[in-house]
């Protein structure tokens, strides 16, 4: 790393002269920065569990259909992780100080219209431009994070305060949109609004100024063909189960989805200056760790999706009893992050993904082996939520610190966005199909029977995920036993 008046890192000379990174002081303004980069977390995780809570009002008072008010969450995602790898990369080329604050500004008008709007669409749309705002504002940040704070014991450190405000974001809005809701839906999605612009203005005036990339360029034809495959590939997962399968439009998205992807690595091997140079999908930890995202996300948000629909749509449950019934999970992501730094260096990530995928499968099994057609809440519900919520804490900030160890500085948004992207679009794909099982299983009553498909195709989720982090670990000890 190029030490730079842009970065607060202090040297020390090694008796051969190489310079070698000494422990990183923790000064007021870096605090602040990393303030910044939290509080743009804490607001990504408050506005997805607010407006999710809200959804029943929005569509009342709107007249939307069900299906109208699932492209409410649905457009966030296709935003957000459709374009999280050219927000990592754009930060990097256009300088990521730049990108940052300009995308929360547009994350915060789009907030402030959606809370105006009378119409479907239109907030539709806005939820839209919301996921494009957090496509960038999201690997940047994170960027921001692992180049500021040394690898190792300071930037764990960072990871885990940083993973602290997502949990935090996201239990708090489900308390906040619980409450704001009986006021109003509006308000879910103007509270985010003053919130944003203080972490704007602070941005402003605490982020250090960052020079763009000296060489590179925009892979346009990169972007366009990964952007635009993704992007199908979600809508189609998405659309699919209410269109059919065999759909010729179905079918068609489908074909056409697999040829832009297709392009994208052609591209990829060709250009000068790739969007993403596929030489960084050789190395096994990071493969690892982007599939083990797609795990953890796809089914944790699924699971809690069905949840939701059952608490609130079978049993009748009030938004803010429901939030409450899930919070225990988020409770404990928010008390066992700020320890997971000390916890990564002395086990290391391998071992703390191992029993993040365990615990988020044994939750799963617990619940399917105790829920019958009834789940009673302090038996099956509790304990798998706790197990889910010390998987999701175990799991975040160990991904992410293996996804991004290595990494040379000018790929950290590479890097990041790469394996945020795995987790959101993991979530779209298995949601997706979730769905579609519980839509498959019909209206049941009271009887939680339509959900077991659903926790069905959840829980080999999460023992596919187990399996990714077992085998690894168990062939390189047979082979320290065959070398010893």
């Amino acid at each position: 790393m190029t030490i730079t008046e842009t970065s607060p890192v202090s040297v020390t000379r090694e008796p051969g002269g190489a310079a070698e990174p000494a422990q990183q002081a923790w000064t007021p303004r870096l605090w602040g920065v990393l303030a910044v980069l939290c509080a743009v977390l804490f607001l990504d995780g408050l506005d997805v569990s607010m407006v999710g809570v809200a959804l029943p009002s929005i569509g009342t008072e709107l007249g939307l259909s069900t299906t109208s008010l699932q492209w409410i969450v649905n457009g966030y995602v296709l935003g957000y992780g459709g374009l999280l790898l050219l927000g990592g990369r754009t930060a990097d080329l256009l300088g990521r100080r730049r990108v940052f604050l300009i995308a929360l500004g547009v994350f915060a008008a789009a907030s402030l219209v959606g809370g105006l709007v009378d119409s479907g669409p239109l907030l539709i749309v806005t939820r839209f431009v919301k996921g494009l705002a957090a496509a960038f504002t999201a690997p940047t940040a994170l960027s921001i994070l692992t180049t500021t704070f040394h690898e190792g014991p300071a930037r764990n450190r960072a990871l885990s305060v940083f993973s602290v405000f997502g949990a935090s974001g996201y239990s708090s809005g489900l308390i906040l949109g619980g409450l704001l809701t009986s006021f109003g839906w509006r308000w879910t999605f103007l509270t985010p609004v003053p919130l944003a612009i203080l972490a704007l203005v602070a941005g402003i005036a605490l982020i250090p100024r960052d020079k763009p990339a000296a060489g590179g360029g925009h892979d346009v034809v990169g972007a366009v063909t990964l952007t635009g495959g993704m992007l199908l590939a979600v809508y189609t997962v998405v659309s699919a189960p209410e269109r059919g399968w065999l759909d010729p439009l179905t079918v068609g998205s489908v074909v056409l989805a697999v040829a832009l992807l297709v392009a994208f690595v052609i591209t990829e091997n060709k250009v000068r200056h790739p969007l993403i140079r596929l030489g960084i999908l050789r190395v096994g930890s990071i493969v690892r760790a982007n599939l083990s995202m797609i795990a953890l996300f796809g089914s944790y948000l699924s699971f809690q999706f069905m949840m939701t629909l059952y608490l609130q749509d079978v049993l009748r449950w009030s938004p803010l009893k429901m939030a409450m019934a899930l919070l225990p999970a988020g409770l404990l992501v928010a008390v066992v992050s700020p320890f997971m730094g000390r916890l990564i260096d002395r086990y290391g990530t391998p071992r703390l993904i191992l029993a993040s995928m365990g615990s988020l499968s044994l939750g799963y099994v617990w619940f399917l082996a105790t829920a019958g057609n009834t789940p009673h809440y302090a038996f099956t519900v509790l304990p798998t939520m706790l197990l889910l919520g010390g998987g999701f804490a175990f799991g975040f900030s160990s991904i992410m610190a293996q996804a991004t160890d290595g990494i040379d500085d000018s790929e950290q948004g590479l890097a990041s966005g790469l394996v945020q992207t795995s987790g959101q679009v993991g979530a779209a794909l298995v949601l997706a199909a979730v769905t579609a099982l519980v839509a498959g299983g019909g209206h049941a009553g009271n009887d939680f029977g339509q959900f077991h498909p659903g926790v069905n195709l959840v829980t080999g989720v999460g023992v596919v995920g187990l399996l990714l982090n077992v085998v690894p670990l168990v062939l390189r000890r047979r082979a320290e036993t065959v070398t010893a």
